[in-house]
């Protein structure tokens, strides 16, 4: 079977910089509205961080933990991931799998770096979040969109036509920008694409895990027992605890992939924050039920969103299942990026659609992670703009 053309980035024969330059689809800067305009642009919780995890940073920091900490990081935060990774997943972890990272960044940046070499091809579906293809730049590596189906699935097939010679597979779940959960039967299928190619791995991006609504399943790729040492998931205490500015992530990974990953960050960056890995140990007690209540406050704003834009001439979305965006198309003579200026101009900052892939454009993202009084007047003034456009 002929394989079809595929956009591609090539990414080799300059400086990092001048690639990253030539290649990069995420703005310089978000950008800033009139006085009084509103952002529907950050994706970034509003509610704040919880409590008990500030109250554990003080302590903390009252009690002098301000000094270097170890270098591969906090070990009992390790063996704390370790345990509630083996609980929530029924994936037997080991410390050894765990690397703390500087964010969720900082764990994408650091795995790619340890896995990927300059020419390496990486495939990457999309619409999806913009810094994966930034990273493959910085490496020299060649960047590959593979645009998901309509319905927002995978594109397995064309996948599966890619994926010899491959190095990694790129995949963001929940997704931003889209708000899509891909089913288990995805998975499953990336799965059995892994067991024919054992050179391929899997970089799985699920850093909204635990923000899925309508009580809809998800699947992790640590569930993917049978190619568990293919398989590098990346996380971060900023969504789910409300924890941005924090800058802690994880990265969970075969032990010898985890050790790779962890000398390539600890070169970078140097040790963790002491406090704050103490901070992250409070948010792990965080009874469920906290979790689950933050999550129905996304899925009621979620629900604003499908209720204000469903109808609206011009306007067609999938209806986001997690995460905390919404990814709607809007037709219009205009470009995705002339569309968000428009908007701008109109009072309300939202995110150009072709930043997160080629079959992003003609799209927008918005982030309804803010408040609903805020939520709801940006959405006023959106789509006001779309009747205009229109």
């Amino acid at each position: 079977m002929e394989i079809a053309a595929t956009p591609r980035i090539r990414t080799t024969g300059s400086t990092a910089v001048e690639r990253i330059i030539s290649s990069s689809r995420r703005p310089k800067t978000l950008g800033a509205g009139k006085p009084g305009a509103i952002s529907l642009a950050m994706g970034e919780p509003d509610s704040g961080t919880p409590a008990a995890i500030i109250e554990a940073a003080t302590t903390a920091l009252a009690s002098g933990r301000t000094r270097y900490a170890p270098m591969a990081g906090s070990a009992e935060l390790q063996h704390a991931l370790a345990a509630h990774t083996s609980a929530k997943y029924g994936r037997p972890t080991m410390s050894e799998e765990i690397v703390l990272t500087h964010g969720g960044s900082g764990g994408l940046a650091t795995s790619m770096l340890a896995l990927v070499n300059p020419g390496d091809r990486i495939l990457i579906p999309e619409p999806t979040y913009s810094l994966y293809a930034d990273h493959a730049a910085m490496i020299g590596a060649e960047a590959i969109w593979v645009p998901n189906l309509a319905d927002g699935s995978l594109d397995l097939d064309t996948l599966q036509q890619q994926a010899p010679g491959a190095r990694m597979i790129i995949l963001c779940n929940p997704g931003n920008p889209t708000g899509r959960v891909y089913p288990d039967a995805d998975l499953h299928r990336l799965e059995e694409l892994l067991l024919d190619n054992p050179g391929l791995l899997l970089l799985a991006d699920e850093a909204y895990a635990d923000i899925t609504f309508d009580g809809g399943g998800f699947t992790s790729a640590l569930t993917l027992a049978a190619v568990r040492d293919q398989v590098i998931c990346c996380s971060t205490f900023s969504k789910t605890y409300a924890m941005t500015g924090w800058r802690l992530g994880h990265v969970i990974a075969p032990a010898e992939l985890a050790s790779r990953i962890n000398t390539i960050h600890r070169t970078i960056n140097g040790p963790l924050s002491t406090f704050i890995q103490d901070a992250a140990l409070s948010a792990l007690q965080i009874p469920d039920a906290d979790l689950q209540a933050a999550t129905l406050s996304y899925q009621r704003r979620r629900d604003i969103v499908v209720e204000f834009l469903n109808g609206l001439p011009g306007v067609n979305m999938l209806t986001p299942q997690g995460a905390f965006y919404a990814f709607p198309k809007i037709t219009s003579p205009l470009t995705s990026d002339e569309m968000t200026a428009r908007f701008a101009d109109a009072g309300v900052l939202v995110r150009s659609g072709s930043e997160f892939g080629p079959s992003g454009e003609g799209h927008i993202r918005i982030s309804f992670a803010t408040d609903v009084d805020s939520l709801k007047e940006g959405l006023t003034r959106f789509a006001a703009t779309v009747k205009e456009l229109a």
